[in-house]
């Protein structure tokens, strides 16, 4: 378990400050986080410049194990958001030095700008330079460096592990199911490992090659996606514990690790793009599979390939694509065919879970395609899209915007009453200043600054609610009578993407039970989509999807 967490509300253990500070610790690998030295001296160090600058450090978050030449890090991102709040809760990022914060010129600058539009200063302590552009200059030469240095280290690590490997010894990359890792020698402090037959997880997968090859003796070779729903039905699982799916079972079939040959340096590390072969790096390892099994698979994997290609990618248009969901396990339903004695083709809506991981993942259902495709529309057209129904079902809505049109006119008096009170005792601090009545001394400017706080935060937040208020909605009867007509004609006649166009537009899925079908929307996003339909007046579609925020409420 990860020993380094993230404090939001860390408690400072110096004297207090005017100046918040919040620390940033990171370090590179796992090994490094685990061996507890180079975190903890660096929040030693932070301390003690925080007590000799009078700081007050208000939290810490900390990377363990985490590169710094892409922003793709967990507590990096939590600071930066946290930072650039609106109640700005720091006025300075620590860091030990640049390279901590990051190893890359372009995102250094653009972090530093991002936090300084915030208000929030980004200080290491090792190199402390000022805003004034000679030091602005030397920031960016150390950051240049700093990347360089970066990617020297990852050409020179890159160029020990391909050695390791061309000796033979096993570089840290996930072991494949079948094998495992076993230290063969020491050279100094590093063990040097190489990859082992695992005898239990072996069994499995020369039992999957046997499978695809032959079968289990009660039918002939079995399909990529049949022995994968063999495997979950009797209980096989993967090292993590989960259920086989179909790629990992087409995965092992077609790794040459089972024959002996581990391939490093086959992808690119950052990008996955797959390096040219002249890069690769063949490693001898224990083989669980004969060479002349496994080319015997490879020669019918090629000849099988038409049949593996994924449900989805089928031809021409189907209405509820990306609609129907399967009622037990949320998984979307996908195109299946099927063939009748006679030879005529049936087209279903088949839960696609069940298809790629068998009965242990969902018990499974199906439906015709175009039994379902009309029920859909025949309910949409008799119920939804009637007048007296539309305008039943966005009266409850009017309600409830009345009621939060209300708390917003309330917050807004408030925050005017604020801006308005704020304002006023600034005038008249200056008119005090200004008749000679007071001096213009340290304590007063403190005052004045707050005053000025004060005031824009509460403009600021009045402009936010001002333009989050939404505008009041009045839907004529005529506008939600001729939205109904539209819709009963569009989602029942004409080209099918346009048909679906308009359905998607108000439904969010449609869940296929074994008995029922249930059809679930948004009020608001139809109450929108008659608004914008009476904009354009008729015959126009100018509702979108992104309207949909909410999914809860059934049409």
């Amino acid at each position: 378990m990860n020993k380094y967490l993230h404090k939001s509300n860390f408690e400072p253990t110096i004297s207090d400050g005017s100046v918040r500070a919040c620390g940033y610790f990171r370090v590179s690998t796992g090994r490094q986080a685990e061996s507890d030295l180079s975190i903890p001296d660096q929040r030693k160090q932070i301390l003690a410049f925080c007590a000799g600058k009078g700081w007050n450090l208000v939290a810490e978050y900390v990377e363990p194990g985490a590169s710094a030449t892409d922003d793709a890090r967990p507590e990096f991102q939590k600071m930066i958001e946290r930072a650039t709040d609106d109640d700005r809760p720091f006025d300075i990022v620590l860091v030990h030095s640049f390279s901590r914060f990051f190893r890359d010129a372009f995102g250094l600058e653009m972090y530093i700008r991002k936090l300084a539009k915030a208000g929030v200063r980004l200080v290491s302590i090792t190199q402390e330079l000022g805003d004034d552009p000679a030091q602005v200059m030397m920031r960016q030469v150390i950051a240049l460096f700093d990347e360089y240095q970066s990617r020297e280290n990852a050409k020179h690590v890159l160029r020990a592990m391909k050695e390791n490997a061309r000796q033979g010894f096993y570089n840290g990359s996930p072991v494949p199911l079948g094998y495992t890792t076993a230290e063969v020698e020491k050279r100094g402090n590093r063990a040097k490992k190489k990859l082992v037959e695992d005898p239990v997880e072996a069994e499995t997968v020369r039992l999957i090659f046997k499978l695809y090859r032959s079968g289990d003796g009660t039918s002939g070779p079995l399909g990529v996606k049949q022995l994968t729903c063999w495997l979950n039905e009797r209980g096989y699982r993967t090292r993590k514990g989960a259920r086989f799916g179909v790629a990992t079972v087409h995965g092992i079939l077609t790794n040459t690790v089972y024959i002996g040959q581990w391939v490093f340096n086959k992808r690119d590390s950052k990008t996955l793009a797959e390096k040219p072969a002249s890069e690769h790096i063949v490693v001898e390892v224990p083989a669980i599979i004969p060479r002349d099994e496994f080319d015997a698979v490879q020669a019918r994997m090629k000849v099988n390939a038409p049949m593996t290609t994924p449900p989805r990618v089928v031809t021409g248009p189907i209405l509820l694509t990306g609609l129907a969901t399967c009622a037990t396990c949320s998984g979307a339903m996908t195109l299946r065919t099927g063939t009748s004695k006679s030879g005529q083709v049936h087209r279903y809506y088949s839960c696609s879970v069940h298809g790629r991981m068998g009965k242990t993942a969902c018990k499974g259902r199906a439906i015709r395609m175009d039994r379902l495709d009309t029920l859909v529309t025949d309910h949409l057209v008799d119920h939804l899209f009637q007048p007296d129904r539309l305008t039943v079902m966005l009266a409850g809505l009017a309600a409830g915007r009345a009621e939060r049109a209300l708390e917003v006119d309330t917050r807004i008096t408030t925050l005017q009453t604020e801006a308005a009170q704020a304002e006023d005792r600034l005038k008249r601090l200056y008119k005090m200043v200004e008749d000679g009545v007071t001096d213009l001394d340290d304590l007063l400017k403190e005052r004045i600054a707050t005053l000025k706080l004060e005031r824009d935060r509460a403009m600021a937040a009045l402009e936010r609610i001002r333009a989050q208020a939404a505008p009041p909605t009045t839907l004529e009867p005529e506008a939600i009578e001729r939205f109904g007509r539209l819709m009963r004609e569009s989602v029942t006649s004409g080209d099918v993407p346009f048909r679906k166009a308009y359905i998607q537009s108000v439904v969010d899925r449609v869940e296929v039970d074994d008995d029922l079908v249930r059809i679930i929307g948004d009020k608001t996003t139809l109450e929108q989509a008659i608004a914008g339909n009476a904009a354009r007046n008729l015959g126009v579609r100018s509702f979108e999807r992104k309207w949909r925020a909410r999914k809860d409420s059934n049409l």
